[in-house]
């Protein structure tokens, strides 16, 4: 599998499975409407870009220091892809979402909301280094490894930009929750899948 399609692929993976940034996104378009959603979907991106810059940076150190470094933290990522392919396939509780709590927010709490929910997110730190350390080697120019962390902020506003607009509603909300189950063994399937191949995939 190609570096751009090893991205791609776990980017939309991780993006899609239902977690803390869909429930603070349907919450808040939901009681506060579309506006306050796409801001948070704004904030969800930029937050994103976060984790990206300190990825880059030390995976680049890694790479200057230590072959064999680098290839411990390339195998615990896709190690932890795998485990969170698992857990994902084995879950079976429900994402809730509070929605009786109509509280005024404003424009700024909304974008911030979003951007400290992604931060603050310890399964987006491990997602963004696991997937650098397994799609980055010493040949990856940096303009590559920006666009690839471009491309993941992207994919989080567009993504979460649709749950803003659609997901706020009761129906398409509660057809996605009731999905819910099989999406999270078809995401964990191929999570799990993916996180194998790269482990014994030849190093660049």
């Amino acid at each position: 599998m190609t570096e751009v399609a090893a991205v791609a692929v776990i980017t939309v993976l991780a993006v899609i499975a239902p977690g803390a940034d869909f429930a603070m996104i349907v919450r808040n378009s939901y009681l506060h409407g579309r506006r306050t959603g796409l801001l948070g979907a704004l904030g969800v991106a930029a937050g994103v870009l976060v984790h990206v810059t300190y990825t880059m940076l030390g995976v680049g150190l890694l790479i200057a220091s230590s072959a064999f470094l680098f290839t411990v933290v390339k195998l615990a990522g896709a190690a932890y892809l795998v485990y969170v392919g698992v857990r994902t396939f084995r879950t079976r509780g429900e994402v809730t979402v509070d929605l009786d709590d109509r509280t005024g927010i404003t424009p700024f709490a909304a974008l911030r909301a979003g951007f400290l929910t992604n931060v603050l997110n310890p399964k987006t730190t491990l997602f963004v280094v696991s997937t650098f350390a397994q799609v980055v080697s010493p040949g990856t120019p940096v303009l590559q490894q920006v666009g690839y962390g471009l491309f993941m902020s992207l994919a989080h506003l567009l993504w979460f930009g649709v749950v803003a607009v659609f997901f706020g509603h009761d129906r398409m909300r509660t057809l996605m929750l009731r999905g819910q189950r099989v999406l999270n063994k078809v995401i964990g399937t191929a999570l799990a899948g993916l996180g194998v191949s790269l482990a014994f995939a030849p190093s660049h």
